[in-house]
This record gives C-alpha cells, sequence and structure tokens, in this order.
C-alpha cells in the first residue's frame, strides 16, 4: 500500500469516525498544509488543527478518490465529496489534493477544490 493509499483511507476513516489520529500519524513532524486561503498550517499540530477544522465544517462528509496516483515522492488524488455543511445546506464539490512524500511520511499537503459549494443556496421567492 502507498502512502497516498495509506491517506486516502486515514481521511475517510476521519470523516466517519471524527477522529483524526491515524490521518495526522501520516505527517511528518515538519509537514506544511495549505488549501485555498492563504493561512498555512505547519507541524503535526497544524496538521491535526487543519484536519479538525475541516471535520467541524460538516454535519456530515465523505470524500470518494476517483483516481489517485503516486510516483516520485508525488501523490496526486482527485475526489468528489458530499455531505452537510454544520447547521446548513447539503452540498457536492471536487477537487484535487497534492501530497509530497518524504521517507512514507507526508511532507507537505495542498488541497484545490471548487469552493463555491460552500456558499449557501439563495432562497427562492
Amino acid at each position: 500500500m502507498t502512502t497516498t493509499d495509506s491517506f486516502m483511507q486515514a481521511l475517510q476513516q476521519a470523516e466517519q469516525t471524527g477522529n483524526v489520529d491515524a490521518l495526522v500519524a501520516l505527517h511528518a513532524p515538519d509537514v506544511t498544509l495549505r488549501n485555498l486561503t492563504t493561512q498555512t498550517w505547519e507541524g503535526q499540530d497544524g496538521a491535526r488543527a487543519f484536519w479538525e477544522a475541516y471535520l467541524s465544517a460538516f454535519d456530515r462528509i465523505r470524500s470518494e478518490f476517483t483516481r489517485s496516483q503516486e510516483n516520485d515522492g508525488l501523490g496526486v488524488m482527485e475526489w468528489e465529496a458530499t455531505g452537510q455543511v454544520k447547521g446548513g445546506h447539503e452540498l457536492a464539490y471536487r477537487g484535487v489534493s497534492l501530497i509530497d512524500i518524504e521517507d512514507g511520511q507526508v511532507k507537505t499537503f495542498r488541497t484545490y477544490y471548487d469552493s463555491a459549494a460552500f456558499v449557501e443556496p439563495a432562497a427562492s421567492h
């Protein structure tokens, strides 16, 4: 099993259980995480904060990976996520996540996705 496979499995487990321990354990001590915001999270404490914040945005969320590949220290994952934002609307969105892998651990995590899915739909008149 590749590090990318382990990452996808740990993320789905975290989404189901709310426990990010196995996911955080895959991150290197000096990992850097980034999403579409300008914020950067660093280290395993940062990874825990990143993933806990991700899960806390939803009443439920499930990522399905449509394609993945790992080669020369780079893991690429295409995915579709469906769920419900915390106290709000249903959503479905797609994205791509990239992980740089060093010694079997995630050294950097970057994710790009359709942020429009998070905007509350306008009420019908």
